[in-house]
């Protein structure tokens, strides 16, 4: 089962334990040999996706209960496999959705870790700083650095935690891991949104 997962900027490929990563500009060069049941989010790329039938687009497929008007196909994937938890998918932007007896209850949207340093520097050049990863949340900063670092990981912190209400938090993206250490009972799933599709063609699809 070839799986993909289709971003602004990648698209990244799983197929049973192998996983693999390209650049948008590669994807469209790109063309498979066998059936790839898919995700996008990239409407830059529906023609293509259109135009070739081994490519499965897998958005139908999902039964998933929310009221969420608009609900991103990479958010429903990533919660899909949850029953009951909080699932922070930290990319370019951090999504947190919150599900409860397999019911979405709803989520917010925060911007990625790059994009805060991207912001801070349309404010002042002054502000063009390496975050410290290692940022204490025990005392005030004395420099801007930490100062940067300490306004957007606490933030982040805690709105996460605010969400949370006692249940597991699960982390995918590219930064989930640097976030999920903030958090006591955290769990990392880097194949979290292809467990959720690999769900959805199980339920859907005789292979």
């Amino acid at each position: 089962m070839l799986l993909c997962d289709i971003g602004n900027t990648t698209a990244s490929f799983l197929n049973d334990q192998k996983f693999q990563s390209m650049n948008i500009e590669h994807f469209l060069q790109y063309e498979p040999t066998e059936k790839v049941y898919y995700i996008n989010v990239n409407p830059n790329l529906e023609e293509k996706l259109r135009q070739n039938s081994l490519y499965i687009n897998l958005a139908p497929y999902f039964n998933f209960d929310t009221i969420y008007k608009n609900l991103g196909i990479d958010r429903i994937a990533a919660c899909y496999t949850i029953e009951d938890g909080v699932v922070v998918d930290a990319g370019s932007a951090i999504t947190v959705d919150i599900v409860s007896n397999s019911i979405h209850l709803g989520g917010f949207i925060l911007p990625g870790i790059e994009n805060y340093k991207k912001s801070f520097i349309n404010i002042s050049s002054r502000l063009k700083c390496e975050f410290n990863t290692q940022i204490s949340f025990d005392a005030f900063p004395q420099k801007t650095a930490d100062a940067l670092s300490y306004g957007v990981f606490k933030s982040i912190y805690l709105l996460i935690k605010d969400s949370a209400y006692n249940k597991k938090l699960y982390f995918t993206g590219g930064d989930g891991q640097f976030l999920a250490n903030f958090f006591d009972y955290a769990i990392y799933d880097k194949f979290l949104i292809f467990r959720g599709m690999k769900k959805a063609v199980c339920e859907n699809f005789k292979l």
